[in-house]
């Protein structure tokens, strides 16, 4: 069997399982539980946080025929051909690549047949701010007057570019960034299961990384576990992240401290010589002397720096 990239392997299968966004998750339960679907939702928010994926699980649940507490049982024929991309009642369409106005229309024609086995026909159009206007005002009549077998559930990161028309007919949810915590909690989780050894100070870095992506850091996790080949330490993930050596973030504290400017702008030559830019430089300084400040004024590594209390 051809290896699966831990984000696809450990990809949410139901709401509980979505990490950070526990406010849509609740939303969209109760929406369920009370029967109250919307004809048309749009997700937005950064890259990795789950959009696409919640996508899923909510037509999981909405067609799954054992669906328990909301959640999709993730067993049954309906379930496995979703999670699969299978299931003919669940169309996914990628507005980069299918943005014009001939597809769009050619949507408006089959969201007139009803689903084929299923309760709702569902319509998961990602990075939908790619449409052009035409195709938008396309969508806009299907949208103002859906037929009452069809949902769509559209994804965007940049929810500026999708016309005030369309969102105005959709139940909007904003996707947040996920914490560093959450995401070390995360990838610690996914070691385990793995069987392989992290420093939990390598995680910090993969999460801090990633800046609020779960999808970013498996990713990234996935690369330090390929370039390590065994035990991962903060050195080597420090190496795959092309971060600055803490040596010489120490050697500037030293330096700071010290008012030593001379070795301070010797440093900075150096690491600028070996490929280090000014604004990584200066970036990771920021985050180090932040580090210093919890640590000293908690007198321990703490949550505050990505760490388990």
């Amino acid at each position: 069997m051809s290896y699966i990239v831990i984000a696809r392997k450990y990809r949410p299968q139901k709401f509980m399982e979505v990490i950070g966004q526990e406010h849509i998750a609740r939303t969209l339960k109760n929406a369920i539980r009370l029967n109250k679907i919307s004809h048309a939702y749009l997700f937005t928010g950064p890259r990795g946080v789950g959009k696409t994926t919640t996508a899923r699980i909510l037509a999981k649940a909405l067609n799954c025929p054992n669906v328990k507490d909301q959640e999709p049982c993730n067993e049954c024929s309906t379930c496995i051909e979703i999670t699969s991309c299978t299931n003919v009642d669940v169309v996914e369409i990628d507005a980069a690549s299918n943005r014009g106005i001939d597809e769009i229309r050619q949507l408006r024609e089959n969201v007139k047949f009803t689903p084929a086995g299923s309760r709702y026909k569902i319509y998961i159009i990602d990075e939908v701010h790619m449409l052009t206007l035409e195709a938008f005002n396309a969508l806009l009549k299907t949208l103002e007057e859906p037929p009452p077998h069809i949902v769509f559930i559209m994804a965007t990161t940049e929810p500026e570019k999708v016309l005030q028309t369309i969102t105005s007919r959709c139940q909007t949810f904003s996707f947040r960034l996920i914490s560093e915590k959450d995401i070390v909690e995360t990838l610690k989780g996914i070691a385990e299961t793995e069987g392989v050894v992290i420093e939990e100070e390598g995680l910090v870095l993969l999460a801090r990384a990633a800046m609020g992506s779960l999808r970013d850091a498996e990713s990234l996790m996935d690369q330090a576990l390929s370039y390590a080949g065994g035990e991962l330490t903060a050195e080597k993930v420090s190496e795959v992240l092309g971060l600055i050596p803490k040596d010489f973030l120490f050697d500037y504290t030293t330096a700071f401290n010290e008012n030593d400017v001379k070795e301070a702008l010797s440093i900075t030559e150096n690491l600028i010589t070996v490929g280090y830019s000014a604004s990584r430089i200066f970036s990771e300084l920021l985050h180090h002397f932040r580090n210093l400040l919890f640590a000293k004024v908690f007198g321990k590594k703490t949550e505050f720096m990505g760490f388990s209390d």
